[in-house]
């Protein structure tokens, strides 16, 4: 009976390993950032950033910190002024929880005037601590 038993077991176990490693292996690659620009709101400033789908599909999948470090590069190299204290972790943020609170968003935006916080805090502030979320 022990090995009828132990057969199974070992096979789902097998089968969760292979599943997690799956999991990570079929994370979509780069590019992950289409487009980023900065746009105004009074006298303040907004790095909006547009994600591909490989960065939404990613950004939902669990162990994806790699790539969300390979699209912040992105976004520097597509706007090097955005390596301002606070954004990596507002744009860790959107990659983080964002894509999963609010899917399908069309940018997410990024702001130098926000300040910085714990990483509770940001999730609290929905990515926007220090202020409302601006109406664009």
């Amino acid at each position: 009976m022990r090995r009828i038993l132990a057969a199974p077991a070992a096979a789902m176990a097998a089968a969760l390993i292979l599943a997690g490693n799956a999991t990570a292996d079929t994370a979509p690659g780069p590019p992950y950032v289409a487009q980023a620009e900065w746009a105004k709101w009074g006298d303040l400033s907004s790095l909006r950033v547009y994600p591909t789908d490989s960065a939404r599909t990613a950004a939902t999948q669990i162990g994806t910190t790699a790539r969300a470090d390979e699209a912040w590069s992105e976004v520097l190299t597509l706007s090097p002024d955005a390596d301002i204290p606070g954004m990596r972790e507002q744009f860790m943020c959107h990659w983080s929880y964002a894509e999963l609170a609010e899917p399908g968003k069309t940018s997410w935006n990024l702001e130098p005037w926000r300040p910085e916080v714990s990483g509770e805090e940001m999730v609290t502030a929905h990515c926007n601590p220090g202020g409302t979320e601006e109406p664009f």
